[in-house]
């Protein structure tokens, strides 16, 4: 039997959870951003802090750790795993 899995975006994620980008929803010099920092869709990506509110996500991601902003990580689609 099929199971769907769970999609959304990173800013949904609790500190520890990891996914695989599925897709990053910007514009050319977004996605060209994320892409140059190693965010690519099928990239694994972990949630390793948050600040609360609107402030800007830490993750983890080809084993590197990045400090995103919450408006560029709100465009980041993640399926959990």
């Amino acid at each position: 039997m099929y199971k769907e899995k769970y999609k959304t975006v990173l800013t949904d994620l609790e500190d520890g959870q990891a996914g695989i980008i599925v897709s990053i929803a910007g514009g050319k010099r977004a996605s060209k951003r994320l892409a140059d920092l190693g965010l690519n869709p099928g990239a694994g990506i972990k949630v390793v802090g948050r600040i609360l509110f609107s402030g800007p996500v830490q993750i983890e991601v080809c084993g590197s750790k990045l400090v995103l902003g919450r408006g560029l990580a709100s465009k980041i689609l993640v399926e959990l795993i």
